[in-house]
């Protein structure tokens, strides 16, 4: 294990001070572009948590060239994105903390500027919108809703979430290797948390992450993690029956489209 720290983010801060986590692994193509985009905001106070699953590729060795600039940095074996998550959280000093992963980067120098005028007093989370893949397509989240019990409604590279929020649900469940974030922002909506939505682009996310594959294996994936996720946060038997009418049809109407989008592409 190789850990370094900066006791340098202890002073004593009077606006919120927001905490980037970033997780990564094998991340030579784009950590450091990740890293920049961080150090570059002008939203000050800001630190950033680097935690790396013990790296092979020389993905270290990029974040050490920072090691001055960052609160925390640790390379170790995780057992999963969701665990390095949750180690993040244990080491954040934030009232906010935003999760960028080592294949995402801010929009630009003032997405968190421009995203945090959108926070009120109330505000636990604040869900923006996000470029994604080759394309830069943008998404909008829908923010929560009743079909929040069904589909997620935010993106959590465009999410700043409150500290407290996090360790009061205790954080990100092991269990699930993709739709952890899901799990967590299901059991907030569910907890009547007060979030605000920033019509602004906090964020690009690569079209490389496990949760972004194409293919019906890794679509399979997915959806039997939602599955579970859904089984996970029921607690009722008018919702068990609703779980399994949308189960019955989502999947082959998924499979269908998945298809279709196949033959066109022929």
């Amino acid at each position: 294990m190789t850990v370094f720290l900066n006791k340098a983010h202890d002073r004593v801060m009077t606006s919120p001070l927001i905490t980037v986590v970033t997780v990564s692994l094998n991340a030579v193509p784009s950590v450091e572009q990740t890293i920049r985009s961080v150090l570059d905001q002008t939203w000050s106070p800001l630190e950033l948590i680097i935690v790396d699953g013990a790296s092979t590729d020389g993905t270290w060795e990029i974040i050490s060239k920072y090691r001055s600039r960052l609160a925390h940095a640790v390379s170790e074996k995780d057992d999963g994105i969701a665990d390095a998550m949750n180690k993040g959280i244990a080491l954040a000093k934030g009232d906010f903390i935003v999760f960028l992963h080592a294949d995402d980067y801010f929009h630009n120098v003032r997405s968190l500027e421009q995203a945090m005028a959108f926070c009120s007093a109330g505000s636990d989370i604040i869900a923006c919108d996000i470029l994604f893949g080759r394309k830069l397509e943008r998404y909008t989240p829908r923010g929560f809703n009743w079909w929040f019990n069904f589909k997620t409604g935010v993106f959590h590279q465009g999410v700043i979430c409150r500290r407290t929020l996090l360790e009061k649900l205790g954080g990100f469940d092991k269990q699930f290797r993709i739709a952890m974030d899901y799990d967590f922002f299901l059991r907030a909506y569910r907890s009547g948390v007060c979030l605000a939505r920033a019509p602004v682009v906090l964020s690009v996310m690569r079209d490389t992450g496990i949760s972004t594959r194409a293919d019906w294996d890794g679509l399979a994936v997915r959806f039997d993690e939602e599955k579970r996720v859904h089984e996970k946060n029921c607690r009722s038997f008018p919702m068990r029956q609703a779980y399994a009418l949308y189960w019955f049809f989502y999947l082959p109407y998924r499979k269908v489209r998945y298809i279709m989008k196949n033959r066109r592409r022929c």
